[in-house]
């Protein structure tokens, strides 16, 4: 993957390469954007997990039907953002924020052994006291949960810091 911010206009906000790998890696949930084959955009909020060890992979689990699936199986170029710390300063009419947007193409995983990986990244990141139990739940309900993995091509960050409020991670 590719960290680039040359397409960023206001070059006062870009974010860091590192930071924005930290906001890859806390971010709670992302957006994912897509394009059916008729240009009709289609767009949802959606729990991911990045594989740091991969690098350029990021898992999204879904149901094994649907319209998101339909869309991607149509057109696999996807966009992702992950939206960090917010902060509206209305004394100044402004927001204090963190974001990163990437490029990506998203692949059903078949792989068994890929799909179990993609389970336990998730419940390491989202129940990390539970990873257990979690485990015995993602057992009984696989064939029931489709992995989708985003290769991320290119991804670019941007970040703005407001005095006085509360700010966005360094």
């Amino acid at each position: 993957m590719k960290y680039d911010n040359t397409s960023v206009r206001r070059r006062d906000r870009l974010m860091l390469e590192a930071q924005a790998f930290r906001l890859l890696r806390e971010g709670e949930y992302g957006y994912l954007s897509m394009a059916g084959a008729d240009g009709e955009p289609y767009g949802l909020p959606i729990s991911y997990v990045w594989d740091e060890a991969a690098g350029s992979v990021v898992y999204l689990h879904c149901a094994p039907e649907g319209r998101k699936l339909q869309v991607l199986a149509q057109r696999p170029q996807v966009s992702f953002c992950v939206v960090g710390h917010t902060q509206v300063d209305p004394r100044r009419f402004t927001t204090a924020y963190e974001s990163l947007v990437a490029r990506a193409h998203a692949t059903v995983v078949q792989d068994e052994e890929e799909r179990w990986h993609a389970v336990q990244l998730i419940l390491q990141k989202y129940a990390p006291q539970h990873v257990a139990l979690g485990s015995q739940y993602a057992r009984a309900s696989m064939r029931r949960t489709t992995i989708v993995r985003l290769d991320l091509d290119t991804m670019s960050g941007k970040r703005k810091v407001v005095n006085g409020a509360e700010q966005p991670h360094s």
